[in-house]
């Protein structure tokens, strides 16, 4: 297909190209997170302990991560098309990869690589906020993240189904199959959106570490967000070994379902998008942080009660949900030019944080168990408060506004 637009012509965000985003956002980003509701399956495949089946959810978050540094900045130097469908392309042979491995070890280098790829949703967002009005930018950015955010929450509940009836190998298969067909869709409807950036590759990775130094609240949007994340990955990575030994005895197709519980909450990601637009972000990071800390304290008080459990992961997802709509909607208002790159710093950092999360709730679960994942929790989300209490007063606006001077078209 022939983009027959010139530079300056950018498409408007239309209701469609919006959904179509929205969409794909879910799709790809269940990549990573198909894996969690399996460890247990993969452990007794391989004969490994569950803390290094753990390895595979944590390396999946760092290879996001790794993916946000080095791919994600090229949106603001290359057609962003192309580097979408290239992307695609290496996403679906990681995928492959990971179904086929013959040893843990190899799973792992997959894990690693499907991760680095699925950062597709991390170049809609961006893309989200430059096509769209700056008075619905928070609406725009919102909307995609919901997508993003239910996927997320929904591919446990596929992941652990198909873990359940097909094996786990089964659910690589058959994601490889869905990025695929996407591929397909994307290359017919998705425009093109031309680059603004005009240097070359080493002085765009260099102009992060610049925007990292001048912008304040990029910096608090990072380490508010690393930590907040750190609560959500630890939680979800060892509820499957929870839900395993009594008083549950559950199976992975039951710790997905849990994902249906928290992505009810995902649809308030709009929501929080458009409050965004109007409110003082300060004040409703409060709350947002509070319900993660909350959701801890429910879930240590609960831990033998499923409604207990379905308590807190509603709080727990609704909170960071919110705090990291409220977060990326502040970053996308300081520099128009540079939102790839600004939502890769922020990008990095938070997955860097799931990451941490992740590994460390898994240990200590090998040692305390379940109230050892509570502890990590608790200490995350409050170091996430205490953060935001101490810094934001100092750093966030009075608002959320955009400059008078943006233009729709920036």
């Amino acid at each position: 297909m022939t983009d027959t637009r010139t530079p300056g012509a950018e498409p408007q965000l239309t209701r469609a190209t919006l959904w179509l985003m929205t969409i794909a956002s879910g799709m790809v980003v269940a990549n990573i997170y198909y894996n969690q509701p399996l460890l247990v399956e993969i452990a007794n495949t391989y004969q490994v302990p569950e803390a290094t089946a753990g390895m595979v959810a944590m390396l999946t978050q760092v290879g996001y991560a790794i993916g946000l540094l080095f791919i994600i900045p090229l949106g603001d130097m290359l057609r962003r098309k192309r580097l979408i469908l290239i992307d695609f392309v290496l996403i679906i042979l990681s995928l492959l990869m990971a179904a086929f491995s013959p040893n843990i070890y190899t799973l792992m280098a997959a894990s690693l690589l499907i991760g680095a790829t699925s950062v597709v949703p991390q170049l809609f967002v961006p893309m989200a906020a430059h096509l769209a009005r700056p008075e619905a930018r928070g609406k725009a950015v919102g909307t995609v993240m919901s997508g993003l955010l239910i996927g997320i929450l929904c591919s446990r509940t596929l992941s652990g189904f198909v873990g359940a009836h097909l094996g786990w190998r089964a659910m690589f298969v058959i994601a490889a199959g869905l990025m695929l067909a996407l591929w397909v869709v994307l290359y017919y409807l998705l425009p093109e959106v031309h680059p603004q950036f005009k240097g070359n590759y080493k002085s765009l990775m260099k102009s992060l570490v610049h925007l990292f130094r001048t912008e304040p609240k990029l910096r608090l949007a990072s380490f508010r967000g690393a930590l907040s994340f750190a609560c959500f990955g630890g939680f979800w990575t060892t509820l499957v070994f929870l839900l395993e030994g009594p008083p549950f005895h559950a199976g992975s197709d039951v710790a997905g379902a849990f994902g249906l519980i928290g992505a009810g909450g995902a649809v308030m990601a709009s929501v929080m998008g458009r409050l965004s637009d109007r409110y003082d972000t300060r004040i409703l990071l409060v709350a947002t942080i509070g319900m993660i800390i909350v959701s801890y304290v429910v879930f240590g008080v609960f831990s033998t009660s499923f409604i207990g459990l379905v308590v807190g992961v509603i709080l727990l997802d609704l909170g960071l949900q919110a705090s990291h709509i409220a977060n990326q909607t502040l970053i996308f208002t300081l520099n128009p030019q540079a939102r790839n790159r600004l939502n890769t710093v922020y990008m990095f950092t938070y997955f860097m944080g799931g990451a941490t999360g992740t590994i460390l709730a898994s240990q200590a679960w090998q040692v305390w168990q379940w109230n050892g994942v509570v502890l990590v929790g608790l200490v995350f989300s409050s170091l996430a408060m205490l953060v935001h209490l101490l810094f934001a007063k100092k750093n966030s606006p009075a608002s959320i506004t955009v400059p008078k001077e943006e233009s729709p078209a920036e």
